[in-house]
């Protein structure tokens, strides 16, 4: 849940270790876009529909109608977080990545009776570093493809709306005195 650069690289590493599905979700289309030609073998543009709707939308694209293995939201939406709750399997896994407002309406009821385990996530843990620059040096997963462009540091500003208006995956600022 989520096609920005985090959803993007958690959709990467799970390509590169064996993930045969991998749906990325979000709402805007060029991030989705991206996603498809990036590590995701479906996306679906998430609707302002009930969260189980859009859930029982994304188990169906994906040919998993019980629900899917693994969750991992990115994006730190509440429309996001209620989806993949309903998104996840019977005895599935949910990592919660994203961080959004501090507190939301969550579908306690639904995680509860499907006995998902859940799992907080806010920085890299013990050997994730090093697995991600093995990845990476492994050609397993190309950070490269996210660097939508590199700018001066004048120009961050702009760098930061295009990001946030979807207009851009991930931009690289240039210090105040590097030169591009």
């Amino acid at each position: 849940m989520g096609a920005g650069p985090v959803g993007l690289l958690c959709a990467a590493v799970a390509k590169a270790h064996g993930a045969s599905t991998i749906v990325s979700v979000d709402i805007v289309q060029s991030k989705l876009d991206f996603a498809a030609g990036f590590a995701a073998t479906h996306t679906y543009a998430s609707q302002r529909i009930p969260a189980a709707d859009n859930a029982k939308a994304i188990r169906e694209l994906a040919g998993f109608p019980d629900g899917v293995d693994v969750v991992i939201d990115a994006s730190g939406a509440e429309p996001s977080i209620q989806a993949a709750i309903h998104t996840v399997r019977m005895g599935g896994t949910y990592v919660q990545g994203g961080m959004g407002k501090p507190d939301i309406t969550f579908p306690i009821m639904a995680m509860c009776l499907k006995e998902v385990t859940v799992k907080g996530s806010f920085r890299y843990g013990p050997g994730d570093y090093r697995l991600a620059v093995d990845l990476v040096a492994a050609g397993k997963v190309d950070v490269k493809k996210l660097v939508t462009s590199v700018v001066s540091f004048s120009q961050a500003e702009e760098a930061f709306k295009k990001v946030k208006e979807g207009e851009a995956i991930k931009v690289l600022i240039a210090g105040p005195n590097e030169k591009i």
